[in-house]
């Protein structure tokens, strides 16, 4: 039986609360509702972290641009919970440096930008990884020579920080799990169900795999499914006035030595005046993002040949050393942005749109969270708890626990033991006998922290487990085995994505890697040859979506 189907059989029971979407908001959800000891249960149709919250800037930050809008609460929030992510994940939650180069003529003055750092560091109470200094035109271009000189009246560096997305999802899903949730991905609510008082009181799911169905008790369920939630919401009233305002977010990728950026790059697009960032990221450079109103089907968002060029754009203004083309994109990635649509009746601009979030008690008793934003994930899902014991007792409808959930000092999984990066690096090499490079070891400390010690003993037991899976790069076979029996993995691209990042990082996408990969995960999840020929279909598949904005490109050349 593998590790999901146990999980399956677990949703016989009643739980106190039941999540439906397994993004950053309910992984949090459901992690701060079992802390208080609530039975929870965390469904998502297709994987943990599949929507926005593995599709973002990757970055835990207070938010600069906020302060534009005069939404300080939101900053203050940010900055607070940035400290707090750091002491819960700090392998995921790394401090990074930040350039903002002011030109003339920029949107924003410099002495103006000057007043809004000093902003940003009292609303973080001084507690920012370092605080902003303003450099010179010169010390600017010195420390980061690619920028453009022409016209540069200096440059803040602050400090905010970058993250892994997807994984700090799961390890919060994780987490829940060790608290004692049930988490079930590839499940979808078919139907909700009520009781003779009009609440929801029992869901219908549907195993995306076996395809059979099962009929789930819960005394109240969540809705935080992101860019699906009007879907969600539609299940109990359709044709309801939609909630959401989707819009999209497209980053590029290039190879570092094509932008070979020693700090991250805040600026101004030379079009519209949105704020993008241009991130060094290991042996690449990313460069996002764009925001433009959506409609289309979530599930098959990507980035198209003008969201390619209109980041390339900006980065022939502002490093015009380093002439970016077309051909130096190595990989994309497009997320929607779930935002709240706005009350009022002249339309704005998507950047305009808040990135606060609300919370909803529908007349069906169905809970309802959505806007937000990755960095203040765990506030929202404490708010939402607060918000379901309070709908709870309202009902009368038994006693809730009450322990502290302290998930704000409660470690994530790979935070738990965590010592000095350079110790634990060198144990999994001696752990795993000396079958782990150096490279592999300090990549995967960085990846899972303190638990990469137990993928070392994996490899110490069976040697070859270490094999690199693509040649020169640090990803390991014994990845796979972790994914599928840890981390809830049941899909190939499941394990590309969002447990490790070949898809993005790899020139070829983990593709070279697609045997060694089916193999093992075909032996744990126990595939039929049929099953492991659709498996790599839908991976060639994702790859080719996201790659299709090339195909436009051979269309528009003459």
């Amino acid at each position: 039986m593998t590790p999901r189907d146990k999980m399956w059989g677990q949703l016989e029971r009643t739980f106190d609360v039941l999540v439906i979407g397994a993004g950053i908001i309910g992984s949090g959800v459901a992690r701060e509702a079992a802390r208080r000891g609530l039975r929870v249960a965390l469904l998502d149709q297709y994987d943990i972290a599949y929507g926005t919250s593995s599709r973002s800037s990757k970055l835990v930050h207070g938010g600069l641009r906020y302060l534009e809008q005069l939404r300080f609460g939101l900053v203050f929030e940010s900055v607070q919970e940035r400290r707090v992510l750091q002491r819960i994940a700090p392998h995921l939650v790394r401090p990074l440096a930040f350039l903002f180069p002011i030109y003339v003529g920029s949107k924003v003055t410099l002495w103006l930008l000057r007043l809004g750092m000093w902003v940003y560091d009292v609303l973080s109470l001084f507690r920012s990884p370092r605080l902003h200094r303003v450099l010179s035109p010169r010390n600017t271009i010195k420390t980061e020579p690619g920028l453009r000189a022409e016209g540069l009246k200096g440059a803040p560096l602050y400090y905010d920080c970058a993250t892994d997305d997807a994984r700090l999802t799961l390890e919060t899903a994780i987490d829940a799990a060790f608290a004692g949730t049930v988490v079930v991905p590839q499940c979808k609510v078919v139907a909700l169900h009520k009781d003779n008082t009009g609440r929801v009181a029992r869901v219908e799911v549907e195993d995306n795999i076996s395809k059979r169905r099962q009929s789930v008790s819960a005394r109240i369920v969540v809705n935080a499914t992101g860019p699906w939630t009007d879907a969600t919401l539609a299940l109990d009233a359709e044709g309801a006035a939609p909630l959401l305002e989707l819009t999209k977010g497209v980053h590029i990728a290039v190879r570092h030595v094509k932008l070979p950026l020693h700090h991250a790059v805040t600026c101004f697009h030379p079009q519209d005046q949105r704020v993008l960032f241009a991130i060094p990221w290991g042996d690449l450079t990313y460069v996002g993002t764009t925001d433009t109103p959506y409609e289309g089907n979530p599930e098959e968002v990507h980035a198209e040949l003008q969201d390619v060029n209109y980041l390339l754009a900006a980065t022939r203004v502002y490093f015009p050393s380093y002439p970016l083309t077309t051909e130096d994109v190595v990989t994309t990635w497009a997320g929607l942005r779930p935002l709240i649509r706005p009350k009022a009746q002249a339309q704005k601009a998507p950047s305009s749109i808040s990135r606060e979030h609300e919370i909803y008690v529908g007349n069906d008793g169905v809970v309802t969270v959505a806007g937000g934003k990755l960095t203040t994930y765990r506030l929202i899902a404490k708010q939402t708890v607060n918000t379901l014991g309070k709908e709870l007792r309202r009902r009368d409808d038994g006693k809730l626990p009450t322990h502290c959930s302290r998930t704000d000092r409660n470690p994530l999984p790979g935070a738990v033991g965590l010592s000095r990066h350079v110790h634990v690096v060198e144990r999994v090499q001696q752990d795993s006998q000396g079958s782990v490079s150096s490279h592999s070891a300090h990549y995967l400390v960085e990846m899972y922290g303190q638990r990469a010690l137990e993928i070392a003993a994996l490899c110490a037991k069976h040697a070859t487990l270490a094999t690199p899976l693509v040649a020169g790069r640090p990803e390991i076979l014994a990845q796979v085995y972790w994914a599928v029996e840890e981390e809830f993995a049941t899909a190939l691209s499941d394990f590309f994505v969002r447990r490790t990042q070949l898809f993005f990082r790899d020139v070829h996408h983990g593709l070279t890697a697609l045997d060694a990969v089916t193999a093992m995960m075909s032996k744990l999840l126990e595939w039929s040859p049929q099953q492991a020929a659709e498996q790599q279909a839908q991976y060639r598949a994702y790859v080719e979506l996201h790659q299709s904005w090339k195909a436009e490109l051979s269309v528009s050349s003459p």
